[in-house]
């Protein structure tokens, strides 16, 4: 049975370039060597992450003062990376708080900087995204989680800001066009809609770097990948090979305004039913409801019925459909790779179990 992967991460990829990279393995373009044992100073791996940038520069349209990085460690090591390249200890950066991953982050940042949290919705369990904060004009920077994985929102507006925004992209990176003018950071892990586990995408303004007085660690400057193309040491190989097939795929599909209507469509399909459904009900404020994550629950009355809807999903090939610990009930993410029928697939077993149990 083909599957229906919903899982949040590592997430589903496009199964051409499964195809491709599982050729790589063994064979790399003829060569009769397996890309995992090939140097990462041949002429092989340098056009790949040479490709690699020039394909992420022309989908995301980066102005040449904009410094692409593959490093390592997830979005979780840019929690500390980024006040540590960017923040003195005199100097303020300001964070919004509106998840998890957000929370990390400012407890991270506070080792490096003075750190304000200008707004969080921790207290209403992060079910929306807090907008109406003042952005001090002294700040540093101001960081923002576009997307949150385990609550299911998404900020669909940046906000205007005076300083440059630092922004963890991690799980709706490539899935959307964005304006990368007011951003001097984006960080993103690769395992949502860009490639497997392994590398970290990090994009950095040019004025942001070499600001701080402290003295960085080799490993954790990033001049020091700028500087060597992010060759310095050897690189996740696999996972910037796979992450270059997928931008490869991203760009036949018709680039980012294509793909974003892509994944408007397979929300929407799901939401519509979350909504006409009497049986489930959302678990966010409607207007951040996020396009990638897609959470919801039981209906009140119908709490009992969790786990036999969850072995149903099971039993149609939806695997990775249990919510997160912090929300319950279900979470279906619709990353990039996943196609409409699934989606649809979803709904139609939504209506059927409701038809059944109702």
């Amino acid at each position: 049975m083909k599957k229906h992967n919903f899982s949040a991460g590592p997430a589903i990829l496009p199964s051409s370039v499964l195809k491709e990279a599982a050729k790589a393995c063994t064979n790399y373009d003829g060569s009769g060597l397996s890309l995992l044992e090939m140097s990462h100073r041949g002429p092989e791996f340098t056009a790949i992450i040479e490709e690699a940038n020039a394909l992420l520069r022309e989908i995301m349209e980066l102005p040449s003062n904009y410094h692409v990085m593959w490093l390592t460690g997830g979005a979780s090591s840019q929690f500390f990376m980024v006040p540590m390249n960017l923040l003195n200890p005199n100097e303020t950066a300001v964070y919004t708080d509106t998840g998890t991953w957000a929370n990390r982050a400012i407890k991270e940042a506070k080792h490096f900087g003075q750190v304000e949290v200008l707004a969080s919705s921790e207290a209403d369990n992060y079910t929306h995204i807090p907008k109406k904060y003042k952005i001090p004009s002294n700040a540093k920077y101001l960081h923002l989680t576009s997307n949150n994985t385990i609550f299911g929102t998404q900020l669909h507006k940046f906000p205007k800001s005076s300083v440059p925004i630092v922004c963890d992209m991690s799980s709706d990176f490539l899935s959307r066009p964005v304006d990368v003018e007011p951003f001097g950071l984006i960080y993103a892990g690769a395992q949502k809609n860009l490639g497997p586990a392994g590398t970290t995408v990090v994009i950095v303004r040019e004025d942001m770097i070499g600001t701080v007085q402290r003295t960085l660690p080799t490993m954790l400057d990033y001049r020091t990948f700028i500087k060597e193309n992010s060759l310095y040491n050897t690189p996740p190989v696999f996972p910037i090979y796979v992450s270059m097939l997928t931008l490869r795929w991203i760009k036949k599909a018709g680039g980012l305004k294509a793909i974003q209507r892509r994944n408007r469509t397979k929300a929407n399909i799901i939401y519509n039913e979350i909504d006409a459904n009497p049986l489930f009900r959302g678990t966010v404020a409607a207007e951040d409801r996020s396009l990638m994550n897609i959470c919801f629950v039981m209906e009140k009355g119908f709490e009992h019925l969790e786990k036999e809807f969850l072995a149903e999903t099971e039993k149609h090939g939806m695997i990775g459909l249990k919510g997160h610990r912090s929300v319950g009930g279900f979470r279906a993410s619709a990353y990039n790779a996943l196609e409409k029928k699934s989606a649809t697939a979803l709904a139609e077993l939504m209506q059927d179990f409701a038809k059944r149990m109702g």
